[in-house]
Formats: C-alpha cells, structure tokens, sequence
C-alpha cells in the first residue's frame, strides 16, 4: 500500500511540475516589445542635437517585407522609403555632451535624470527595461567636430 501512495505522490508531483512549466514560459513570454531610442551629440557649443526618441506609431514591418527568389532578384525598388517614415513621435531634448570648454559633466548628469525619468515613466505603464545596447558614431579624423552616442532600450511587456 505503501508503494501505491508513494507512485501516486511521484506521478502528482511530476504533473504538477510540468503543469507549472508550461504556466511559467507562457507567463515570461512578453506580449510586446517597444524601443526607446537616446541620441546623445558630441558636436561642442550646443551645434549638436540630443533627443530621446519614442516612436507613437504601431507599423507592421511585414507590409514593407519582399522575397528574394534567387539570391539576386528583389522587388524592394517598389517599396517607397516616404512610405516607411512615421509621423507620430515622442521628441525629449538632451543636452550635448561638450560645451566649448570640452566635455560637460553637468550635461551628462542632466541627461542621465531624463533618461531615468522616461525610464521610469515607461515602468509605471507597465514595461519592463529587458535589454540595452549602445554604440559611438564619429568619423575620428584630424578635425573631428562630430559624432552621436546612441543607446536602444528594449523594453516589454
């Protein structure tokens, strides 16, 4: 009898588990992603121009979508790139990283504070911060004046 109730309880407990399983991936897959894109300008003296960039519009990237056939042959020249821009975004003015004396920690610290408010802001709406990446656009040459630092915050939901 003993053996009975011990294969019962093993066969409950391994239901159980892979019932939990299968709650648990479905409960940690988001439903949707949405990406904040922070543009931050090296250009000195305020010539530059940082933003916090949210996108308004919902786009189905499918209708923008073409096959190749043979590696070669694409129908992407019937797709217009005046068609693909978006009207509707949310625009936050950065301040740039130099002013004409060089680099601006006070810029840099005023940035950080908006990048944490709409950060939290997008937390109170109910997205999670998932991923972040970042990168530096300069052409490094002899008389370098400009250049961006972007940074991508994937957030979902």
């Amino acid at each position: 009898m003993k053996k009975v109730f011990f294969i019962a309880g093993i066969i409950t407990l391994s239901i159980s588990s892979l019932f939990a399983q299968e709650t648990e991936s479905k409960a940690s897959y988001p439903g949707e992603f949405k990406i904040i894109t922070v543009v931050e300008s090296i250009v000195p003296m305020g010539m530059g121009r940082s933003r916090i960039i949210d996108s308004q519009t919902e786009v189905d990237a499918n209708l923008f979508a073409t096959d190749r056939t043979d590696g070669k042959k694409s129908d992407q020249n019937e797709i217009s790139r005046k068609d693909i821009k978006i009207d509707e975004l949310e625009e936050t003015k950065l301040l740039n990283f130099f002013s004409a004396t060089g680099i601006n920690f006070q810029n840099i610290a005023s940035n950080d504070a908006m990048i944490s408010s709409k950060i939290n802001s997008m937390i109170v709406q109910g997205w999670k911060l998932t991923y972040v990446t970042s990168g530096v656009e300069s052409n490094s040459g002899a008389e370098d004046g400009q250049g961006i630092f972007i940074t991508r915050l994937f957030f979902s939901r």
